[in-house]
Order: structure tokens, then sequence, then C-alpha cells
């Protein structure tokens, strides 16, 4: 499938990844017809007015079926979650984005939709190899037997068989992404909802502007993660749509790093060197998560290489503006 043939539908296009992608599409020459979220549209994060705007419920099924009719290719990317202080905190809500999956694979199903997108998440994969801040990257295979992150995890790996199912059983196509960590401008930094990247941008700046020297760590900062420049996901998903993958693929750097690393790379940024408060009793999630890129490279040549230096200092730049210049998200 060529997308520069199609007709497209982006759900979730208020989100960090959603209205950057609608963006990328549209710079190649793509046809969005229409892109969805939940929210009112003034709070989206980004929007482009030559594609069809709508806000609905898309855990509704007849919601579903509106925005699905007339199109060919749909990317799933709505969903109701955040860093791991929001999905710890609100497991049921993030099962409950099980409706929208179910939902739309059903409505893209009745519509005749070709080829269906699902985001999935690293949080899919099993927590006993995740123990170990020096983690072994993540293979595909490593997300059975099943125990992903609860609630989140569940969600998202039980959403990843259903999209087989509904390929096996009823012929509609599915291409899925295991998103590792994705960070860049235009994304939350406060409220909840941040990941690490953003926090710990918006605590440097908070600290540098108030003349403060400290600042507070989730966690004893020996966690390790890799994070994926926003660019290197637009890249990812438009070739994994594309290819003839049939099976759930990591999309994510596998450039790892300990909490304590990312705090020295921003500190860097910001020309500042802070004390740690680390905050032990906060949710810090797995000790160790790192992607497995074989595959990737083996299917498309290819793997998110956007250095995490390079790409900080983007995303500390967009937010640094944001803040001095009064804006909350």
């Amino acid at each position: 499938m060529m997308l520069k043939k199609q007709r497209v539908l982006v759900c979730g296009a208020g989100g960090f990844i959603g209205g950057h992608f609608v963006r990328y599409l549209l710079s190649r020459g793509i046809n969005v017809v229409r892109a969805v979220d939940s929210k009112p549209l003034q709070e989206w994060h980004q929007y482009s007015s030559s594609v069809e705007n709508l806000v609905c419920n898309l855990s509704e099924i007849d919601a579903c079926r509106q925005v699905t009719a007339g199109v060919d290719a749909v990317f799933q990317l709505a969903a109701d979650m955040g860093g791991m202080g929001f999905i710890h905190n609100n497991k049921a809500l993030c099962m409950l984005s099980v409706l929208v999956n179910t939902h739309m694979l059903l409505a893209a199903r009745d519509s005749g939709v070709e080829r269906f997108f699902y985001s999935s998440s690293a949080c899919v994969y099993n927590a006993e190899k995740q123990k170990d801040a020096a983690v072994v990257p993540l293979r595909e295979e490593d997300a059975y037997p099943a125990m992903p992150e609860d609630g989140y995890g569940w969600e998202k790996l039980f959403s990843e068989r259903m999209c087989k199912h509904f390929q096996e059983d009823f012929g509609l196509e599915s291409r899925i992404a295991r998103f590792h960590n994705v960070y860049g401008p235009y994304g939350t930094y406060d409220g909840g909802r941040e990941k690490a990247p953003a926090a710990i941008c918006r605590k440097v700046i908070e600290a540098k502007a108030a003349g403060k020297d400290e600042i507070e760590i989730w966690g004893d900062g020996n966690q390790t993660r890799s994070f994926m420049y926003i660019d290197d996901c637009m890249w990812g998903m438009q070739a994994i749509m594309e290819s003839e993958i049939q099976e759930p693929i990591n999309l994510g750097s596998s450039e790892l790093v300990t909490i304590n690393q990312l705090v020295d790379i921003v500190e860097e940024i910001a020309g500042v060197k802070l004390r740690r408060r680390y905050k032990l009793d906060a949710p810090k999630g797995v000790n160790g998560r790192n992607s497995d890129n074989t595959k990737i490279r083996d299917y498309l040549g290819w793997e998110p290489s956007i250095a995490l230096s390079d790409g900080m200092a983007r995303t500390y730049e967009w937010i640094e503006c944001q803040m001095l210049s009064g804006v909350r998200n």
C-alpha cells in the first residue's frame, strides 16, 4: 500500500503524536481527509485547516462509523494515556480505550477500510524481563508469556490481539507498532500526563527561572529507558503502514540512558547544574526498558537514529519558549 494513493483518517489527531503526524502526511502530499479527536479543537496540540477536523467520542460505535466512511487507511492513535504517573493512577481509565479500538476495528471492517494501523506500546512487554536497569533490549517475542504493565499494557496487548484476529477472520489488514517513549516539541509538559523528557525539561526550566538549585526526580534515577524523537516516529509509522510487516514491531530508539543521564543532558542544554532530590515512593515503572531493533532493520533497512541530545535540545527550546511566554498546557 502506498499512502499517496489512499484516503487517510488519523484518530487521536489532537494529541502529541497525532498532531505531528497529520502535518507530516500533508507535507508529503498524502490525502488526509479527516482528523479526529475527543478534545475540543482549541485544546488540540496542533491541527491543520486543510483537512476535516472532527470532535468525536470514538468509544461510541456510531462516531466510529461516521469517521471511517469513505476512507482507505486508518491510523488509530486515539487513547487515554500519559506518563508513568498517569497510567499508574488511572488503570481503569486506560483500559477503557479498548472501547475505542474495538469500535474502530468494527467500523473499519464494515466501511471497507483496506489497512488499519494500531499504535501499541512497549508497556506490553513482560515485566519479568525489565527488572534490571542493565536490561537486555526487548525483542518482539518478549511480550509472551504475558505480564504487561497493569492496566495500560494489558489494554494495548489485548488490542493487538484484536487487530490480529480481525485480519485473520475478516481480512482487515493491520499494522502494529510498539512505540517506545516518544518525545519532542508540541507535547504535554505539565498537568500530570507528561512523560520523563518533557517533565525534566519543565523542572529544570522552573528551577533556573526561580533561581533554585534543586529538582525532584521520581525514583532513584538509575532506572533506564530509550527515548525516540518525534521525527523518527513519523517516518517509522508511514514505513510500517506501507510495508508488508504482518506482526507487531518495535518502533523505538536503542540509545539506552538512565534517568540521571537524561537529567545530565538537560542540565547541559540549560547551562546549569542542580542538586537532585529523589522521590523514591513515586511511580517509576520498570527498572529497565530498551528496544531491540533487529526486526525493523531487517524489514525496513532503517531504525530510529536521532540522537537523544539533539532531540532534547529541540524539545527543551520549545518548552522553554512556551513557559517563558506564560503558556501552560
